[in-house]
């Protein structure tokens, strides 16, 4: 496109001169149009070009001709208490240019590119008084501008004065709703759109699906669906992204398949938002799956996929096919920028590598407030509360203001690893950060004090809280009275949260554990024949290892695993080994009315051994073990896997729901406390 500008000339001579010798004083070739009104002013015929990016430069350059070029469209005004605060609009008032359409369009669209509403709004007014006051094009550009600077009020009002609108008009408004969260104002123009017999184009649906997948349901998606097909625009690749992304958000992952398999065209959008959402669902090897598929179809990942990948691989702990992703993206010359970087961290800290997530934060382009608060989280999972202190002591010191989701990790540190006073004391920096305490962070406090063992002031904590206790706050308190084998205060605790959670498995097992550690086995039959009849059932428990990028599942006793017979053959073996170093089965966690020789013989084959013997089997010597368990480690196996650390000399890392132990010479990370 050639560019147009402007040339400004007190002399004829020096017009005549840039034109014969084929270039103005900026160099612009004389192919470039000019548009010229001899006199002491010259007239603006049009700006087409919008690539310009603003600039501070002075548009004179000589005593006898000036330039305005594109990027001096927003130059700030010369003029002392200038009524516009724009030089071009200054201009136009004292008669030095004549106003027209494409003018006034380009100005708007300038301040759209640059988020410029204040100039926007100035410009607004500008064309308020002039010819183009009525325009309906003009009025369109005007309401874009603002939808897409965010400033809605501006919007809406404009829309409601314009004498005429068109669909152009009404997208502009239902897209500019849509993309700032307001999806109830989006969904309700539509039926008046309709109601004045406009039809909408691709643009219109793909905001209302957008807006569609903001709410508690897909009722109004469907309703918008049946719009697509009735116009035609089913099939259309922007219109069926968004139906894919639509579906995907509402975990209907069928109906999304359904579309984006019916697209006859396909690009990177509704790749993406089948993948985000099988990783949403938890169904990781599908996402994964659909990643392969789409390199395969010659899409190339954007940073949308790689985050909902490395989400996936956060989730499942699966760290090799994590680190073949990033390997992917170093590859394909990409950069650790925003939410990518930070899922990647993320990954790798949930994964059990905190060393590597470190490593990313070190080489991120911008490390965010969402940067620190996932280091911090991994350090609190690793169990590293000192580390996780001096982390967010860190953060204070350089500036970062945290947030909830600071405080949260950082008590949860303090928590994992004992550290009483350091907790109560972030915990009264809340206040200072003026950041109310949320009900999550109240339960880390009474896991803090139960943890420590003071059951009586946690429950006074609970009784004093200035808001109504969850079931999650009982429960943290019943998990201490488990640890502690408070019997009286579990069951009291117990049935708080069987009043407010009854369907929770949980509960229900850490209490009948309660009653089986002091050997009341009438009442552990009691609790057992109340889950029967509630319906309630345990989640059984599982552990599983990722070995050369395949997932090996394991239960206890598992008779499944096509291999069985080597891994008991092993794990007996190693158990023969770590007795004769002084291992000696806790047979306090097998939780049956049964004698000592049953009580060794049911804790042998629990998940996390036959996962650890499995690992053993497959693995190089000397290198590290990553298992992963569906419930809190036993007791009798964390003794037990670090005695077989001591004996293999290996690292054993194995994550529960809690956190990251990291076993090495006979010892854990977590200190035996946990």
């Amino acid at each position: 496109m050639n560019k147009h500008i402007v040339i400004l000339c007190t002399s004829k001579s020096t017009l005549y001169n840039a034109i014969l010798h084929g270039k103005s004083c900026f160099g612009i070739p004389n192919k470039t149009s000019i548009s010229t009104r001899f006199g002491s002013y010259a007239t603006l015929a049009s700006f087409t070009d919008f690539e310009a990016s603003e600039g501070e430069e002075e548009d004179c350059c000589g005593s006898s001709s000036c330039i305005i070029q594109d990027k001096d469209l927003l130059r700030r005004s010369q003029i002392r208490n200038s009524p516009t605060g724009l030089h071009v609009l200054d201009l136009i008032d004292r008669g030095s240019l004549e106003a027209n359409r494409a003018l006034y369009n380009n100005l708007i669209k300038k301040c759209t590119h640059f988020g410029k509403v204040k100039e926007g709004r100035a410009v607004h007014s500008h064309i308020v008084h002039s010819q183009f006051k009525d325009d309906l094009v003009i009025h369109n550009t005007i309401l874009n501008m603002y939808a897409k600077c965010g400033a809605l009020d501006d919007a809406r009002k404009l829309f409601d004065e314009m004498p005429s609108k068109d669909m152009v008009t009404w997208t502009a408004l239902i897209s500019g709703y849509s993309q700032n969260d307001r999806a109830e104002d989006a969904l309700v123009l539509f039926p008046q759109m309709l109601h004045f017999g406009l039809q909408p184009n691709q643009f219109t649906l793909s905001s209302l699906l957008k807006a569609s997948g903001a709410r508690p349901n897909d009722k109004h998606g469907q309703q918008v669906h049946a719009f697509c097909l009735k116009y035609g625009y089913d099939s259309n690749v922007y219109v069926g992204s968004s139906l894919v992304d639509m579906y995907a958000r509402f975990n209907l992952i069928n109906e999304a398949r359904v579309v984006f398999d019916g697209l006859v065209s396909k690009n990177e959008v509704s790749w993406n938002a089948l993948i985000a959402g099988h990783a949403r669902k938890g169904e990781g090897e599908h996402a994964l799956s659909m990643f392969r598929a789409m390199q395969r179809a010659d899409f190339k990942p954007t940073h949308f996929t790689y985050s909902s990948v490395f989400s996936v691989c956060a989730s499942t702990g699966s760290l090799e096919q994590g680190k073949w992703i990033h390997a992917h993206v170093i590859k394909s010359g990409g950069k650790l920028v925003s939410f990518v970087g930070n899922t990647l961290l993320y990954m790798y800290a949930k994964s059990g590598s905190i060393e590597d997530a470190k490593k990313v934060f070190d080489r991120l382009v911008k490390q965010e407030l969402v940067s620190w608060n996932s280091m911090l989280t991994g350090y609190a999972q690793h169990g590293l509360g000192k580390e996780s202190v001096q982390w967010f002591e860190e953060m204070l010191r350089i500036g970062i203001e945290p947030n909830h989701v600071t405080f949260l990790s950082v008590l949860s540190a303090c928590s994992h690893a004992g550290l009483l006073d350091e907790g109560l004391y972030y915990f009264e920096l809340m206040k200072k950060h003026m950041i109310e305490p949320q009900v999550s962070h109240y339960v880390t406090i009474v896991d803090l004090l139960g943890r420590a063992g003071l059951l009586d002031r946690a429950l006074k904590f609970i009784r004093e809280m200035p808001i109504e206790p969850t079931a999650a706050v009982w429960k943290a308190l019943l998990g201490a009275c488990r640890m502690h084998k408070n019997m009286e205060l579990g069951a009291y605790a117990a049935e708080h949260v069987f009043e407010l959670d009854p369907y929770d498995s949980g509960p229900h097992v850490l209490l009948s554990n309660i009653y089986a550690s002091a050997g009341r086995w009438g009442d552990v039959a009691k609790v057992r024949r109340m889950m029967k009849e509630s319906g309630v059932k345990k989640e059984p428990a599982c552990s599983w290892v990722e070995i050369e990028n395949a997932v090996h599942l394991f239960v206890a006793n598992d008779d499944a695993h096509p291999q069985r017979e080597d891994i008991y053959r092993k794990w007996e073996e190693i158990s023969g080994k770590i007795k004769e170093i002084g291992y000696v089965p806790d047979t306090s966690h097998v939780l049956l009315f049964v004698d000592q020789h049953e009580r060794e013989v049911k804790l042998q084959y629990h998940s996390e051994k036959l996962a650890l013997a499995f690992a053993l089997l497959k693995t190089p010597p000397g290198s590290p073990i990553r298992i992963k368990k569906n419930i809190r480690v036993c007791g009798d196996c964390h003794s037990a896997i670090k005695f077989v650390s001591k004996l293999v000399d290996r690292e054993i890392i194995v994550r529960d729901t809690n956190r990251f132990h990291h076993f090495h010479d006979g010892s854990c990370s977590c200190r035996d406390y946990w």
